[in-house]
C-alpha cells in the first residue's frame, strides 16, 4: 500500500517545524499559504516532494553547508512580469535534483507549467533558432539565458542557454512568452498561468540551502540573487560582515520598457537603487543603447517604484563589487514573507505600483531563521526629498535626498547609490573624494547644510529640476538649488529650476541647499552700494555713495558664462558700463569691495 505524507496547513497554524524532513518514495507534503520550517537538512526520495503553494515557503536553519538530498523535489510558483521580448533577472531557489548532499547547479529544463494543484508538466526547450517564448504550451527560447559574473560591460554577458550550469546563487535572465494560458493551477490564489506577460514558472528541483557563495570582484557588477525556496531581508544579506567590505551594499534591479523587438538597439531600460541603510528605493532611468549595448539617450520614462526590502523567491539583482571575494547567503538571512507593497516584497511587478510608505509603523511579527525580533524595528523608509532632473523635455533621471542623523556627509556604506546606467546626460550628487555620479545619497540634516551637485552633458543639454516628494521632513523646509557662479538661489520645491549647459561635466558650480541666504544676506539691503540696469541709456550702473574701494564688477548671463569682467576700479561715486553689445535677456551682476562688501543683482537688459 502506497504511504503518503499529506500535510495541509490551515490558517491557524502559524508553522510546523522539523529537527530533520525526510519525505518518502511517493509520497508529498503540501503547504497551503503558510511555512515549512526545517532545523536539518531534507531529504527528498525518489518521487518525494513538497508542494509549497500560495506563497507558501520553505525556511531552513541548519548548518552552514547545504546539506539537502535526494531526488524528489520541491515545487514553488513565480510569475513573471514581461512578454517574449523583454527579460527578467531571476536567481533560482532550487537546483537539478540529484541524490548526493549538497546544492546543485540549475537549468531551465527544471523550469515546469503548472497543470494542477501539485500536477504540472517540463517546458519544452526550443531550438536555438527559435527566439519567441510561448505561453501554452509553455515554450522556453535558452537563446536568452545568460548571467553576468563579476564582469563590467555588454560584452561580458556569458552564455548559459539550455546547460545546467547555473550555480547556486548565479543569477540569469530569461525573456518572457507570448500568448495567453488561463489555466488556474491553484484555486487557492486563482491566479492564472499567463493573463499576458506574467508567465508563471514552476521551479522543481532539491531546495538550496546553508551558504550559497558567489564571487565579486573590485568595481565590477556580479547578477545573483535570492538563492532559496523563501524569502530573504536585503538588510541581512548586506549588512552581514562577511559581505559588508565586498560591495556598495546597493541592489540594482533592471526595469525596461515593453517595446517589441529583440533587437538591442530598439531596448529602453535602467536600474533601479535600493539602499537597504535607508529602506529607500530610486526608480530606474530609462534610457536606449546601440547595437553592442552601450547606453544611448534618455526616452523620457522611468521605472515604477517597488518595495525592494524583502526579496522574493526568485528574484535576481545586480551587485557592485568593492573587493575580490565571495559573498555569501546564509539561512539566517530568511525569512516568511509573503509577496505584495504592503509587506516590502515586491518582484517586479509592473501594473499599478505605488510608493507604500509608511508612517511610523512598526513591523508585526515575521516569522524567521535569526530569531529576529521585526516587532521593534519600523517599517518607514528614512525621511527623504525625490528630486527629479528632466534632459532636453525627454529623459527624466529620478533621485533621492535621504536623511538620517547617523549618516555622514562622505560615502556611507548601504546608503550611497551611483547610477549603474552611465548614461551621456545626468543629474548627480557629488560626494567629495568619490568618482562616481550618486542618483541616492543620505547625510544628517541641517538647515545651513550645503549638498552638492553635478551635471554631465554630451552637447548642448537643458536640465530641468525640481522637488517631486518630499517624505516626512519638516513642510517649512525648503529646497534651493545655489549657482554659487551668478550667486542666485532657485526654489525647486515650489517650482524649477531650467539651465541649458554645454557639453562637459559640471562638479562644482551648484549645490542643494535649504536657506535662501540671498534673502537674509545683510549686503543686499546696504543701501551705500546700489546696482541697477538703466536700459534707456543701455549701462549697467554702480552707485558707491560712501567711496567704497571696489576690487571687481562681473555680470555673467543666466547659463554662468562671463560677458563683462571689470577689476581694481577704485572708489569713484558712479559707475556706467556699457551693456549695449550684450542681447535681451537675463543677467547676474556681481561687485566686490575691498572690505568684503559683496553684492548680487539679477538685472533685465531689455
Amino acid at each position: 500500500m502506497k504511504k503518503e505524507y499529506f500535510v495541509s496547513i490551515f490558517i491557524f497554524f502559524c508553522s510546523f517545524t522539523f529537527a530533520q524532513l525526510h519525505v518518502g518514495t511517493n509520497a508529498y507534503i503540501y503547504s497551503n499559504d503558510q511555512f515549512i520550517f526545517v532545523r536539518g537538512n531534507v531529504n527528498l526520495a525518489a518521487n518525494g516532494n513538497v508542494y509549497l503553494r500560495n506563497q507558501s515557503q520553505l525556511l531552513q536553519g541548519g548548518t552552514s553547508a547545504g546539506t539537502n538530498s535526494g531526488t524528489g523535489a520541491v515545487s514553488v510558483f513565480q510569475e513573471g512580469t514581461v512578454n517574449n521580448f523583454q527579460y527578467n533577472y531571476w536567481c533560482s531557489p532550487v537546483g537539478i535534483a540529484a541524490s548526493g548532499a549538497g546544492n546543485n547547479a540549475f537549468g531551465i529544463a527544471a523550469l515546469h507549467r503548472p497543470t494542477g494543484i501539485i500536477s504540472s508538466v517540463p517546458a519544452t526547450i526550443l531550438p536555438m533558432g527559435n527566439l519567441n517564448g510561448t505561453a501554452s504550451p509553455l515554450a522556453i527560447a535558452p537563446y536568452w539565458i545568460w548571467k553576468f559574473i563579476t564582469s563590467a560591460n555588454y560584452a561580458q554577458w556569458t552564455f548559459v542557454g539550455n546547460n545546467p550550469t547555473l550555480n547556486p546563487g548565479e543569477g540569469f535572465t530569461m525573456k518572457g512568452t507570448s500568448g495567453t494560458d488561463n489555466t488556474v493551477a491553484d484555486t487557492n490564489d486563482g491566479v492564472q498561468n499567463n493573463i499576458g506577460s506574467a508567465q508563471r514558472y514552476d521551479f522543481r528541483g532539491k531546495p538550496n540551502s546553508g551558504n550559497i557563495t558567489v564571487p565579486v570582484t573590485n568595481g565590477n557588477f556580479t547578477l545573483t540573487g535570492n538563492p532559496y525556496p523563501s524569502a530573504i531581508d536585503l538588510h541581512l544579506f548586506f549588512n552581514d560582515p562577511s559581505n559588508s567590505g565586498l560591495t556598495t551594499g546597493i541592489a540594482y534591479f533592471w526595469e525596461q520598457v515593453a517595446v517589441n523587438s529583440h533587437n538591442v538597439g530598439q531596448y529602453q531600460g535602467g536600474y533601479g537603487a535600493y539602499a537597504p541603510a535607508t529602506n529607500t528605493y530610486t526608480p530606474a532611468s530609462f534610457t536606449t543603447f546601440d547595437g553592442a549595448g552601450n547606453t544611448g539617450s534618455g526616452t523620457g520614462s522611468t521605472g515604477a517604484f517597488f518595495e525592494r526590502r524583502f526579496s522574493p523567491v526568485g528574484q535576481g539583482f545586480m551587485v557592485v563589487g568593492t573587493a575580490n571575494g565571495n559573498i555569501t547567503f546564509r539561512d539566517s538571512h530568511r525569512m516568511f514573507r509573503r509577496e505584495g507593497a504592503a509587506n516590502q516584497s515586491q518582484f517586479n511587478r509592473t501594473s499599478n505600483q505605488v510608493s507604500s510608505e509608511f508612517e511610523d509603523e512598526y513591523y508585526e511579527e515575521i516569522p524567521n531563521v535569526a530569531g529576529i525580533d521585526y516587532t521593534q524595528i519600523r517599517k518607514n523608509p528614512a525621511s527623504h526629498f525625490k528630486i527629479y532632473a528632466t534632459y532636453n523635455n525627454q529623459a527624466v533621471r529620478p533621485t533621492t535626498l535621504v536623511f538620517m542623523p547617523n549618516s555622514s556627509d562622505g560615502y556611507d556604506y548601504g546608503g550611497d547609490a551611483f547610477s549603474a546606467s552611465g548614461e551621456a546626460n545626468e543629474f548627480y550628487y557629488v560626494i567629495p573624494g568619490m568618482n562616481r555620479e550618486f542618483v541616492s545619497v543620505v547625510q544628517p540634516f541641517d538647515i545651513d547644510k550645503k549638498i552638492p551637485v553635478g551635471f554631465k552633458s554630451n552637447g548642448n543639454t537643458t536640465f530641468k529640476l525640481e522637488v517631486v516628494d518630499a517624505y516626512r521632513m519638516p513642510s517649512d523646509v525648503n529646497v534651493f538649488l545655489h549657482d554659487k557662479i551668478t550667486d542666485l538661489y532657485h526654489d525647486i520645491k515650489n517650482g524649477f529650476f531650467e539651465v541649458t549647459l554645454s557639453s562637459g561635466v559640471e562638479n562644482s558650480r551648484y549645490e542643494i541647499t535649504f536657506t535662501n541666504t540671498t534673502l537674509s544676506n545683510p549686503d543686499f539691503s546696504n543701501e551705500s552700494l546700489v546696482v541697477f540696469q538703466d536700459n534707456t541709456n543701455k549701462n549697467l550702473v554702480i552707485s558707491n555713495e560712501l567711496n567704497k574701494e571696489i576690487n571687481s564688477i562681473q555680470l555673467y548671463d543666466v547659463t554662468g558664462k562671463l560677458v563683462i569682467s571689470k577689476n581694481n576700479m577704485g572708489s569713484n561715486a558712479r559707475y556706467q558700463i556699457s551693456t549695449n553689445s550684450l542681447s535681451a535677456g537675463i543677467y547676474i551682476a556681481k561687485v566686490k569691495t575691498a572690505d568684503n562688501l559683496a553684492i548680487s543683482k539679477k538685472i533685465i537688459i531689455e
